[in-house]
């Protein structure tokens, strides 16, 4: 079991991205617990990056209910017609959205959430099992390089579903 991650200490965060994918893959490859790798992922991001809010929603009873995260206090349920999270849920798409305030029916847990992107994790059979919600304090703060190696890891996590 890995008690530490390597950081690249770099701006570039392709570079960043690309470091941990290997590294979140071993970290939860053994383990057959989706708490625990949710909780491990969402730390690592929270720690590599230090995003604002990083977390997962789960699918149940018909809507996005609260996983692990890292962070201020969230949303418990989400509809999945509601909000940046329901529609990468319902569109099966990353959501990149530089200003949340601009985006139609953004759903406010925390008011200092400036821009977000979410990712769709896809079960064995291609359906959305759970998204993946990161949150910054800042306007604009993603980019391409945050959409792919998000894809990316959230890739590594479907394979273990």
């Amino acid at each position: 079991m890995a008690e530490s991650i390597y950081i690249p200490q770099t701006q570039d965060r392709t570079e960043v991205y690309e470091a941990l994918a290997p590294q979140i893959k071993a970290l939860i490859e053994n383990e057959s617990d989706l708490v625990a790798n949710l909780a491990n992922i969402a730390a690592v991001l929270k720690e590599a990056f230090d995003f604002f809010w990083v977390g997962f929603y789960l699918v149940k009873e018909n809507q996005l209910v609260l996983g692990p995260f890292q962070g201020p206090l969230a949303c418990t349920r989400i509809a999945f017609d509601k909000g940046v999270c329901g529609a990468c849920y319902t569109q099966k798409q990353t959501m990149l959205v530089p200003d949340v305030e601009a985006f139609p029916g953004h759903i406010a847990c925390s008011s200092a959430s400036r821009s977000e992107v979410v990712v769709p994790v896809f079960d064995s059979q291609g359906n959305v099992a759970m998204v993946l919600d990161v949150d910054s304090d800042q306007l604009d703060d993603f980019s391409e390089a945050d959409k792919v190696g998000l894809e990316k890891l959230m890739d590594i996590l479907s394979q273990t579903l």
